[in-house]
């Protein structure tokens, strides 16, 4: 068996796993706040933080703007875009899986025409 390719949303997905990463996310969604700031909402150190900040860089879900020795955080929507792709197909998979499932369970034959009566489907 082959190896899986690693999708453009793994690397999110790895990131948003911690629970103090989606918090950090959460907190620099509507305003950029500095790395103190946003240290100071959490009871871990600063470096603690700086560590999960720089999980979510790397990962394109913030981003840091300097202004003087001050390090500014945003975050960065468009950085969840491989997420939303992701769980767009996996939704479109399970339409149509259910689909079948509703389809199967009323007779309809797989060209989606007549059940095993011979009458035609809404």
């Amino acid at each position: 068996m082959g190896t899986v390719e690693p999708e453009p949303a793994d690397e999110v997905l790895r990131a948003l796993a911690e629970p103090r990463r989606r918090a950090i996310l959460r907190l620099v969604a509507h305003d950029e706040l500095a790395a103190g700031e946003i240290a100071a909402a959490f009871d871990v150190t600063r470096t603690a933080i700086s560590q999960h900040l720089t999980v979510l860089k790397s990962a394109g879900l913030v981003v840091e703007r300097r202004a003087g020795t001050r390090r500014l955080y945003r975050a960065r929507p468009e950085g969840l875009a491989g997420v939303r792709e992701l769980l767009d197909e996996l939704w479109a998979s399970s339409l149509l899986v259910a689909r079948r499932i509703v389809e199967s369970d009323r007779g309809v034959s797989p060209a989606g025409r007549s059940d095993q009566d011979g009458r035609v489907s809404a």
